[in-house]
């Protein structure tokens, strides 16, 4: 039955797009199956177009319901439940036969269905399992209790040598041991249960003993692990083993003699420690014009054939024909990986999956620094996780919401034309029709970029979205988020909490860009200094570098046990710092990370308006008498001013939603208490199953605010401008 459908064809008057996300020798292997397919079948001519990992969940969404998406595309299956209740995924149970399901994992079939359809063909899997350096480590451990010894004696704290390396305070990786200690995320009815019953609560917590004892008592694992130092110990020969998925090989170093093999035993239970299984999948978009087509595409993807060229290329393939093939069998690295796979479980791929993984992340980093034991960590994470899944408002009568809405637009009609007729506005525009007719594309432009979604932002607002559905719940977002109604005002989930936070934040922020930035400026004037060029260019590289790369650097230089901040203060004599466990050394580490940032774009300021003070002025202040104190404060100070004034205004906006340095450097913590209004509502958004109508009410009340503080700024501006001299 596979063959004929291989064999069967239908022209399409175009191309097939393929979107997918491979990189590096997975995507050769992929455009040459495309190339060779391309080739027999040139009437189902196939187009593949790389897309980025990161945008790829959000281009689906809003391409496929505009008929703008791909005819298929190979993604990951943790999104199929979203997508899936979206309406945006195509079932294609009724046209996979018996004979072609049974050439595929079982358990990979399983993780690509939801609610009892199945949405896609498996092409291949991924999962944690152990890399160990074979100078090292002859054998790999069977046992936790092997690893663990094993890892005792090669570690050497004085040369920052580690027996195991890996990001223990990540959900994704810790998931391994979780199930190996026979706990779970959720119960029989498929319910969240992260330690709400005894039997659950003990398990989990055995599990994050063991990864507490890993890092605190043992000291086996470095502190604070992230990727690329998980990357960068393995290559330099500082870790012995590491814990990592297929997508490792291509950052280790060709020097490396390595080998793979399965996560090891749990000692005390028995059980295999379980990682979870990714499966990457070919879907298909809901309704599509070429389904049955994309779909013998897929089939020609996942048929033996094709299935062993991916392998070749280092995929850990869902074909049970291409695994047995003596090229891939013999390839001791698949084969390390293929014998973990029967030793994974599939991620749920429901949406109620998104709220598990901030509660295990903010407990297990309570863990890693000591704050909590491993019982408090599985209370934390409850009690987190029930925050996170509140009972949605209930749906509200509409007719108040549009009675609102109309009374609006009609005051505001009204409003406009009264003014238009007081200040002649249709004379006016009649007789500049011309220059107003050069301006039209600009107005299209900003009308449908900004006017248009802020609309549709402020009116989401008033929604709470379900399994992509909207509902009218009128002011109950707003009501939710203003009265703290669930949580303290004290939590970082409070409204209030946050906005202290956030002011804090900006007024520290601008404070130290305003002192550096002017210090700078009046330095970079004097005539004594040489070289002033070279200075004005070397400090406006911060500002120049796209700040997310700062942001990144600085968050490295914060490591506790391998950042340079911390090798600085080593030289003192001083302890080093766990900048990201206390809510302050977090504060500073943003603050001192956003003030790099910041100040080039005061000193610029300030430099050209100080080359708009008259030299007579300061010259006949010196005269006088006056002192270089007197000489700012009183005529260098008050010229400086007009322009500094707007700039500080600007600045403080732009700090106010600094999203990229909080996320990519604090990342809110210590327990989210860092976090500020703009990313605690990408992530009410995006992290915390996609509550968008939450999400646009705390960014309409972000607006609201920054709003009134224009108005504010404004007021005391033209206040002053009309103060008498």
């Amino acid at each position: 039955m596979l063959a004929l459908c291989l064999l069967a064809s239908t022209a399409s008057a175009e191309p097939l797009t393929l979107w997918h996300s491979y990189r590096g020798a997975e995507k050769d292997a992929l455009e040459g199956l495309v190339k060779a397919w391309n080739t027999a079948h040139p009437g189902d001519a196939v187009e593949p177009l790389a897309i980025p990992n990161d945008a790829f969940p959000n281009k689906l969404r809003t391409a496929i319901p505009q008929g703008n998406g791909p005819d298929v595309f190979l993604f990951a299956h943790n999104e199929v439940g979203n997508l899936a209740s979206l309406g945006l995924l195509e079932p294609i149970d009724a046209r996979v036969d018996a004979s072609t399901r049974a050439g595929l994992f079982d358990n990979a079939l399983a993780a690509l269905s939801f609610e009892g359809k199945l949405y896609g063909l498996p092409l291949a899997t991924k999962s944690a399992a152990l890399f160990y350096n074979k100078k090292l480590v002859p054998t790999p451990p069977a046992t936790t209790d092997e690893l663990v010894a094993l890892a005792r004696r090669l570690t050497v704290p004085a040369e920052k040598r580690f027996g195991l390396a890996y990001e223990a305070g990540n959900a994704y990786f810790h998931a391994a041991w979780l199930f190996g200690f026979g706990g779970g995320l959720f119960d029989e009815t498929g319910a969240i249960d992260l330690g709400a019953t005894a039997a659950r609560a003990a398990a989990n917590a055995a599990s994050f003993r063991f990864v507490q004892e890993l890092v605190r008592v043992d000291k086996v694992l470095p502190e604070e692990a992230t990727g690329a130092l998980v990357s960068d110990l393995f290559n330099r020969g500082l870790a012995a083993m590491v814990i990592n998925g297929p997508w490792f090989l291509g950052e280790i170093g060709e020097d490396v003699d390595f080998g793979v093999a399965p996560l090891p035993t749990v000692s005390a239970t028995g059980k295999p420690a379980t990682p979870f299984l990714t499966v990457e999948g070919a879907l298909f978009p809901a309704r599509g014009a070429h389904v049955d087509t994309a779909l013998r595409f897929a089939l020609y993807l996942v048929a033996p054939e094709a299935a062993v060229t991916r392998a070749l290329a280092g995929q850990v393939v869902a074909t049970r024909a291409a695994v047995a093939d003596a090229r891939v069998a013999s390839d001791p690295v698949l084969a390390g990986f293929l014998a973990q796979v029967p030793r994974s479980v599939p991620m749920d791929n429901r949406p109620i999956m998104s709220l598990v993984w901030e509660p295990l992340r903010l407990a297990l980093a309570k863990l890693l620094r000591g704050d909590v034991t491993p019982e408090e960590a599985v209370e934390a994470a409850v009690a987190r996780q029930r925050v996170l899944s509140r009972p949605h408002p209930e749906a509200a009568n509409p007719l108040w919401g549009w009675l609102i809405l109309g009374a609006h637009l009609v005051g505001f009609t009204i409003l406009w034309t009264r003014r238009a007729r007081r200040v002649r506005l249709l004379p006016r525009v009649v007789d500049a029709r011309h220059a107003y007719t050069y301006l039209a594309p600009a107005f299209v432009a900003l009308t449908l970029v900004l006017f248009l979604p802020f609309v549709v932002g402020s009116l989401i607002a008033f929604f709470d979205h379900e399994g992509g559905t909207f509902t009218y719940v009128g002011l109950a977002n707003f009501k939710s988020i203003l009265f703290s109604r669930d949580y303290p005002l004290t939590s970082p989930f409070s409204l209030y909490f946050t906005l202290v936070v956030t002011l804090l934040w900006t007024v520290a922020n601008v404070a130290l860009h305003v002192s550096l930035g002017l210090g700078l400026a009046m330095l970079l004037r004097e005539p004594w200094l040489k070289l002033k060029g070279l200075y004005r260019v070397l400090l406006i590289i911060p500002w120049a570098v796209p700040n997310y790369i700062t942001a990144l650097i600085w968050k490295g230089m914060f490591h506790k046990q391998f950042g340079a901040i911390n090798g600085l203060l080593a030289v003192f004599g001083a302890e080093p710092v766990s900048w990201f466990s206390k809510f302050w050394t977090a504060f500073t580490a943003n603050l001192v990370t956003n003030t790099w940032l910041g100040f080039p774009f005061m000193m610029v300021v300030t430099l050209g308006a100080l080359q708009a003070i008259p030299k007579d002025l300061e010259e006949a202040a010196e005269i006088d008498g006056a002192t270089a104190w007197q000489r700012f404060t009183r005529v260098i100070l008050p010229q400086i001013k007009p322009a500094l004034l707007p700039a500080v205004i600007l600045g403080s906006i732009w700090t106010f939603n600094m999203f990229n340095i909080i996320y990519l450097v604090s990342q809110g913590e210590p327990d989210g208490s860092t976090e500020i209004l703009i990313t605690e509502a990408y992530k009410w958004a995006f992290e915390r199953q996609y509550q968008y109508g939450y999400a646009a009410a705390y960014a309409t009340l972000i607006f609201a605010l920054l709003l009134l503080y224009d108005g504010v700024t404004r007021r005391l501006l033209s206040a002053r401008k009309g103060a008498p001299r």
